[in-house]
């Protein structure tokens, strides 16, 4: 049998009830065609980077799948008709990763990456104004009459 890792998304307006009796159904069918369902991790309802079928965000579900290909067409065939998956990918894969995947390592590192400001360097200084240096260094500003007459906003008079 191969090893394939399956992601589906599914609408945001079902429940996760829904969504853990889809992946229970699913599992049945891969069991019935002699397959077995390694691993399932649920990553939540996140954001989607544009709408699909009006969407806006959906849940992401991870299978780790030993199954025979013919188990895995008839799972995705299964999936067309359901009304609640907008979209799935399989792919084969030599050998299943050990642990969590990348979205659920992801998750807890996000705090260590974001507090702090060491991968961009240290932050300036309000003293310290940056390449053109202060006002003080450039001289005094140039008298108004150097610019031309000044002009009144709104005046009546004219």
């Amino acid at each position: 049998m191969a090893l394939y890792e399956h992601v589906f998304l599914a609408r945001q307006d079902i429940s996760n009830q829904q969504v853990d009796q889809l992946v229970e159904n699913l599992r049945g069918i891969l069991e019935a065609g002699g397959g077995k369902v390694a691993k399932v991790e649920n990553w939540g309802l996140k954001s989607l980077a544009y709408r699909i079928d009006k969407n806006r965000k959906a849940y992401y579900t991870l299978m780790n799948i030993d199954a025979p290909a013919s188990a895995v067409q008839e799972m995705e065939r299964q999936m067309r008709f359901n009304e609640d998956v907008i979209r799935f990918m399989t792919i084969r894969v030599d050998a299943h990763e050990e642990g969590a995947s990348a979205m659920m390592q992801k998750r807890d590192d996000r705090g260590q990456r974001r507090g702090g400001r060491d991968d961009r360097g240290p932050r300036r200084d309000r003293d310290d104004r940056g390449p053109r240096g202060d006002r003080d260094d450039r001289g005094p500003r140039g008298d108004r009459e150097d610019r031309g007459p000044r002009r009144e906003r709104n005046s009546d008079s004219e």
